[in-house]
């Protein structure tokens, strides 16, 4: 079996900032007066991290977690405070808006500005410029100066002159969401053309949904530490309990990350549902029931495709809590959020509720999914005194089997009626 070979590694990678209180306090260390006047602030905190030629990674994690950081120090616009960093292939980077431009210079000359940067001659950027102007579709505002320029026509110029330059390795920081739905689909499309082509991409983004698309592996972030990495599904589940301040990092950064989960182990014997879900929340309520009718009130995991089916959740209440939304989402088994919704949205019950209570959740649609197998995850959130609550949330709870005997494009069916008449002479 061929070796893998290695186009980015970081090991033991740091980098600390000195926080001081106030500029007089930077001047008196500059000068060696007194104690100590910073505190360090570490961006990041020995973060090991290995990607190899051909994968698409994935870096995810809170505002402040570092994933920028790791970016700048890899393309070397940041330098480490310490560990090391190998970096194998030819590096194209777009990283936040203005990142190796000019801004006094014009469309043009930041093209040839960045290709020189990466190592390509006057002539070899001439014959590129083509695709790199049919590619951006900026017109002639490529000779005005980019200080001028939109935030979508710069960010349109800047992935043009990115991915039309040949690079082995592509690294994206968040900079696609500033781009219209029709550019960013066509960076995607790219995105795919570069996979085929055994590229390696680095890409950070707060859309978990293309990160579960595009990505082969994940790396999880948090407070510069490294808090794990793995699939998609099981990173993004994960990043969700970080979001909700229900995740704890272990001492090891490098510990299971489903240390923690709790297993229900009633489940196991119940068709269609999951003995190794994923569960938390505070417990004030707690989902203690949960089945599929199909349209004739028959508990199933399979329903036919076009047909009515039902969701239920039974709820039981630990303490009063003011406000609960209950709520459902689909997912496809690679974890993309297909579908979903829940009573505040329906408007269905926007009601306190007291401890002791118990409550039967139902929703009620449609089956428009196309064919195959899906994963039911319900939850029971809230807010308190305007702050976001967890309950309770239950991951994958359900395996769903779509049956269909005609299939459409993409993730359901719009339910259209075709018709085909001969045109009026």
């Amino acid at each position: 079996m061929e070796e893998k070979k290695i186009a980015i590694q970081t090991k033991e990678l740091e980098k600390i900032y000195r926080l001081y209180e106030k500029p007089s306090d930077r001047m008196k260390e500059a000068f060696g007066i007194g104690k100590k006047h910073y505190k360090e602030h570490h961006a990041l905190d020995k973060v090991d991290m290995t990607v190899y030629q051909g994968e698409t990674i994935g870096i995810i994690g809170t505002n402040g977690s570092g994933k920028s950081t790791i970016l700048k120090i890899i393309t070397g616009v940041l330098n480490p405070s310490g560990g090391e960093v190998t970096v194998n292939g030819r590096i194209s980077a777009l990283l936040e808006l203005g990142a190796g431009f000019n801004m006094e210079y014009n469309g043009i000359e930041n093209i040839y500005l960045n290709g020189t940067m990466i190592g390509f001659s006057e002539k070899e950027i001439e014959e590129k410029m083509d695709s790199i102007l049919d590619f951006a579709d900026i017109g002639d505002y490529v000779y005005q100066p980019v200080k001028t320029y939109s935030s979508g026509m710069f960010v349109r110029l800047a992935f043009a002159v990115a991915i039309n330059i040949e690079p082995e390795i592509l690294i994206v920081d968040e900079a696609l969401s500033v781009g219209d739905v029709f550019f960013q689909a066509k960076c995607y499309h790219k995105f795919e053309e570069f996979k085929k082509m055994g590229k390696t991409i680095l890409f950070v983004s707060h859309d978990l949904s293309s990160i579960s698309k595009y990505c082969d592996r994940v790396i999880l972030l948090n407070k510069g530490k490294k808090l794990g990495e793995g699939s998609p599904k099981e990173m993004i589940d994960v990043y969700k309990r970080v979001l909700v301040g229900q995740y704890t990092m272990a001492d090891n950064a490098n510990e299971s990350l489903l240390n923690d989960i709790e297993i229900k182990q009633a489940a196991a014997s119940k068709a269609g549902l999951n003995p190794e879900l994923l569960e938390y929340g505070t417990k004030a309520a707690r989902i203690t029931e949960y089945y599929i009718t199909d349209s004739e009130g028959v508990k199933t995991t399979a329903v036919i495709k076009g047909q009515e089916f039902t969701i239920h959740m039974k709820v039981e209440f630990a303490e009063d809590v003011p406000a609960p939304i209950f709520a459902f989402t689909v997912k496809n088994i690679k974890g993309t959020e297909i579908t979903g919704t829940n009573t505040m949205f329906e408007k269905a019950f926007l009601q306190p509720v007291s401890a002791g209570s118990e409550k039967l959740v139902t929703f009620k649609q449609k089956m428009s999914l196309q064919g195959g197998e899906y994963l039911l995850s319900l939850g029971v959130t809230g807010y308190e005194n305007n702050d976001f609550a967890v309950y309770h949330r239950l991951y994958d709870v359900i395996n769903i089997t779509v049956i269909s005997d005609k299939d459409t494009v993409g993730y359901y069916d719009m339910d259209s009626v075709a018709e085909v008449c001969d045109c009026k002479q």
